[in-house]
């Protein structure tokens, strides 16, 4: 079987990035944006770094920020609404994940409104033309959403997140731009810059892994694990290094899916609107554990790429120290142990059963149940 690598057809990367937008716009014949950011990017003038840059350029454009940190079905289906009415013809997507995922979903339904239902996006849709051309910029370093071929969109009649996988979301430019992440908050730094780690290991230790992704994922692993304490610290360094990290992560598991950890976090923001990187972060050592087994070496190289000498030590050493190493960069960062201020036990087995039957399940190292997962659940409150 052959595998499959796509990426962004350019990327701008490094302090004034966002300079290179109206050089592409004007490149593509691009006439008029249709501007996708959430309410406290608008409100806090971070979006309009990027708009001052369009009005410097003389480049027309539409704002659109009715969108929520867990964008919703009926945010995509409003936002398709005013792109249609907005007369544009490209989008330009500013934040994090919800801005890029909700920009994408109307990109594929403009151009596929056989799919305006948004339910049937989920999954793999089979979609027939790419999404309305889409320029990402993203303000946290974790989601990669600028170089992914997935979004995930919130059904909140079922409390349950679509994950949407789609070879034609993918925005054509991506610019990652560290001054745009240099007013992210300690706590949404440490908890994207732990969702880029998720997707790091994950990525390497899932059933696609192959050889160019294994080299995508233990490089950033090890670029998350250098410069993560510092980006919290609002280090210059450490926000350009995580930019790059979260990036090359993405490179990787866009391409070659997740696991459980991105399964049990999922439901945890449907339900509760639990900030996704900390539902990973909190996750992520307990499935490492559970993973170990069917993961053979990769927990040496996880480690050593994570700065421990491992040097003499055995199986159970090495994959043991992989998740010590995991567990105080979270610490460190700020990230809670456990969650027994998020899950409450009556929803245990809602939670299991949506984790289960979750898109990113099935990437998963080890073949586990709703009743495993459960017990998963139930070891962190």
């Amino acid at each position: 079987m052959a595998n499959r690598i796509v990426l962004n057809e350019t990327s701008y990367h490094g302090k004034g990035a966002i300079n290179a937008i109206p050089g592409e716009a004007n490149a593509r014949g691009f006439a008029k944006a249709f501007v996708c950011s959430d309410p406290d990017l608008v409100k806090l003038n971070i979006a309009k770094k990027v708009t001052d840059v369009l009005d410097e350029a003389s480049l027309k454009y539409e704002l659109f920020s009715n969108i929520k940190a867990n964008p919703t079905i009926a945010n995509v289906k409003d936002g398709v609404e005013k792109f249609k009415a907005s007369g544009a013809d490209y989008i330009i997507a500013i934040g994090g994940g919800s801005s890029m995922d909700t920009a994408k979903a109307i990109g594929i339904i403009i151009n596929n409104p056989e799919f305006g239902d948004v339910l049937s996006l989920e999954g793999v849709a089979d979609t027939k033309n790419k999404c309305v051309p889409i320029i990402a910029v993203p303000t946290t370093a974790g989601t990669a959403a600028e170089v992914t071929i997935n979004y995930v969109i919130t059904d909140e009649d079922k409390n349950r997140k679509m994950v949407c996988v789609d070879v034609h979301d993918i925005p054509v430019c991506a610019i990652v731009d560290p001054d745009m992440m240099s007013s992210m908050p300690k706590g949404l730094t440490a908890a994207t810059g732990m969702d880029a780690l998720t997707h790091a290991i994950e990525g390497y230790i899932t059933k696609g892994a192959w050889e160019m992704t294994d080299m995508m994922h233990l490089k950033a692993i090890e670029i998350i694990a250098r410069s993560l304490r510092k980006a919290v610290e609002n280090d210059p360094q450490g926000r350009e290094d995580m930019a790059l990290g979260q990036y090359v992560a993405g490179m990787g598991f866009s391409n070659v899916g997740l696991g459980i950890v991105h399964s049990m976090a999922h439901p945890l923001g449907a339900l509760y609107d639990t900030p996704h990187g900390i539902a990973n972060a909190i996750i992520l050592p307990t499935v490492m554990e559970y993973n170990a087994p069917m993961t053979g070496d990769k927990y040496k190289y996880i480690a050593e790429a994570m700065g421990v000498d491992t040097t003499g030590m055995s199986q159970d050493e090495y994959r043991k120290a992989a998740i010590e190493e995991v567990k105080k960069l979270a610490k460190d960062v700020g990230i809670p142990a456990d969650l027994k201020d998020i899950v409450k036990a009556e929803d245990l087995m809602f939670l299991s059963q949506s984790a289960y039957d979750d898109a990113c399940r099935p990437g998963n190292p080890r073949e586990t149940s709703v009743e495993e997962i459960a017990e998963l659940y139930k070891s962190l409150i």
